[in-house]
């Protein structure tokens, strides 16, 4: 099964230096039945653009984190996509997001697909959108505008052999 996970510039680093993406528990998204079901008129490709989104909202939420806890790093989402076997994951009914999926392994780095990260064009926007989150997370309209504008800039695609590049 084809699972997105949320990451940053560093972390990606971190993963590519021990080999493996972890350390488990790792939550991802995937198109688990829970999100064919919600959204039924999507076809497979419909399907993954949801799960991929889905966790460049949760790798904007590890940059905000990261900021937090004093760790610099470059203002772009990353998600990484990887191969994993079905009885790998769990996911459930009574998750929050529909795509949601819980890895209880670390992944080697073996069995990433390709990463997808926002180009060096859109970092205005994360800025902007790691800065309202909180206010959004509050109710705040304006602030919820300022972080949805993050969507509006692709994920790139990168193969696996261009993460040494994207990291140097």
């Amino acid at each position: 099964m084809r699972v997105y996970l949320p990451s940053t510039l560093p972390a990606l680093a971190r993963a590519a230096a021990e080999g493996e993406l972890g350390p488990a528990p790792l939550t991802g998204y995937a198109v688990t039945p829970a999100l064919t079901e919600w959204y039924a008129s999507g076809d497979t490709e419909e399907l993954e653009y949801v799960a991929l989104t889905e966790a460049a909202r949760a790798s904007l939420r590890m940059l905000a984190a990261d900021r937090a806890d004093g760790v610099a790093a470059a203002p772009r989402r990353v998600v990484v996509a990887v191969e994993v076997p079905d009885g790998a994951l769990s996911m459930g009914a009574d998750l929050e997001e529909r795509a949601r999926v819980r890895l209880a392994e670390s992944v080697p780095m073996a069995k990433v697909a390709a990463v997808h990260i926002d180009d060096g064009g859109a970092a205005d926007d994360i800025e902007a959108a790691i800065a309202a989150l909180p206010a959004s997370d509050g109710g705040d309209d304006d602030a919820r505008f300022t972080v949805d504008g993050a969507e509006a800039h692709e994920l790139m695609w990168y193969a696996t052999q261009e993460i040494p590049d994207l990291l140097g």
